[in-house]
């Protein structure tokens, strides 16, 4: 039985849904997702710049967040942004797990980790670097890949995290069409990576 209190916790929410897991190593299962509002990372490429300001989105409690999840058959939770680490996750992650689902977040990084977790999918951006101590804690590194030099940035970080973690590279979608040759070029000759495509885009889901 969870604590009256946890349920009322409450969370700037920009959207939430259920659909298919577009990126890395989940792709393709389905998982309900809650993107919270708030960013201070300020990717220029970011394509949703809107849950930037935290102020900008309605706060719901714990209680309401989790009640849409049960109206689906959703087993798998994602937790993303926005940076959902400017907030702490040890409410909304306790309160899922205690009904079962899976728990798995998708961060920069770039805020102290909170929250209980099946996975973590750690995606360190240029404009404001991982906390170290967050690094061995990735089960997951996803690079986007915007320009030839963030390969150096893909393998900095490859060497940080630990050695089961699966490493991801992502074309920045805008420039996709430039930068995937790069990538899977790069794949072929750094085999310990893999291609990871916004498959959400191409078949037209959130």
């Amino acid at each position: 039985m969870i604590n009256k209190n946890i349920l009322e916790v409450e969370l700037p929410v920009m959207e939430h849904f259920y659909t298919l897991q577009g990126e890395g190593f989940h792709q393709g299962k389905a998982a309900y997702f809650i993107r919270l509002g708030g960013c201070d990372v300020g990717c220029v490429w970011c394509d949703v710049k809107d849950s930037w300001d935290a102020e900008k989105h309605p706060k719901y409690n714990i209680e309401f967040i989790i009640s849409n999840v049960e109206k689906t058959a959703a087993k798998l939770v994602v937790i993303t942004g926005g940076e959902p680490l400017m907030h702490n996750l040890d409410a909304l992650t306790a309160a899922l797990l205690s009904k079962g689902f899976e728990t798995n977040i998708e961060t920069s990084g770039a805020h102290i980790l909170s929250g209980s977790w099946d996975w973590i999918c750690l995606s360190p951006k240029k404009f404001k670097a991982p906390l170290p101590e967050i690094l061995p804690f990735a089960n997951e590194l996803k690079i986007v890949v915007f320009n030839k030099s963030d390969f150096d940035w893909a393998e900095e970080y490859a060497a940080k995290v630990s050695p089961s973690c699966k490493l991801f590279l992502q074309p920045e979608w805008d420039k996709a069409a430039i930068v995937t040759p790069l990538i899977i070029e790069y794949i072929k000759a750094n085999p310990k990576w893999e291609l990871s495509l916004q498959i959400h885009k191409y078949i037209n889901v959130p």
